[in-house]
């Protein structure tokens, strides 16, 4: 797959790039895409949640009246779970929500998101760029030169940038990536994804 280099004012080079088709040209395959954002998405979960039972909440244990005799129901003690103030049935207990899956898998699914956002039109090749320092307007004209700033747009640069991270950090649904912190979720999340013409490569390795 073939498509053209941009620059940072949004005009055409006239150059093109190869796109590796073992990466960007490949028949999405769903399932892998879905276990790949799944075990993301686990694994940002604190799992701390926790709830007191009937045995770790504070009160009497007295039984509150005889088994017969009374004409109402059988009553154990105040913690009672059909009581106001009582301890919950089955409450939540701190766990572990991560799951396993295979590298490959993996491999599999990130191939597959890049080659769904290159299938569906949504991915712009730009040459590569820098600033000297943090600035947010700047990075928002590149944006909007290259007419993705409402596309919830991901840049993927060669390595970390720490001007360029601090530059777009402040724009809204505007994320920015080195390509090895590329993963599932992230491209799935973007509108469109604008890739420096340097971490082409950079994809290829992670991807293989």
């Amino acid at each position: 797959m073939k498509l053209e280099v941009y620059n940072i004012k949004g005009e055409t080079t006239g150059r093109s790039v190869e796109l590796p088709d073992e990466v960007f040209s490949i028949e999405p395959h769903e399932h892998s895409v879905w276990l790949d954002v799944k075990r993301y998405l686990n694994a940002q979960r604190q799992g701390t949640h926790k709830s007191k039972e009937r045995s770790e909440m504070s009160g009497s244990t007295r039984k509150l009246h005889r088994q017969k005799g009374t004409g109402g129901s059988r009553k154990g003690d105040i913690n009672n779970p059909l009581y106001r103030g009582g301890g919950r049935v089955f409450g939540p207990r701190p766990r572990n929500y991560d799951i396993q899956v295979n590298a490959k898998v993996k491999r599999l699914a990130r191939r597959s998101a890049l080659s769904a956002k290159a299938l569906a039109g949504n991915l712009i090749v730009v040459e590569d760029f820098s600033f000297e320092q943090p600035q947010t307007k700047a990075f928002k004209a590149i944006l909007q030169a290259l007419h993705v700033m409402d596309k919830k747009p991901l840049t993927v640069l060669s390595s970390y940038d720490k001007t360029l991270y601090m530059s777009c950090r402040n724009l809204p649904k505007t994320d920015i990536a080195p390509a090895q912190d590329l993963n599932t979720y992230r491209i799935m999340r973007a509108g469109t994804l604008v890739i420096a013409e340097s971490a082409i490569e950079k994809i290829k390795e992670v991807c293989e």
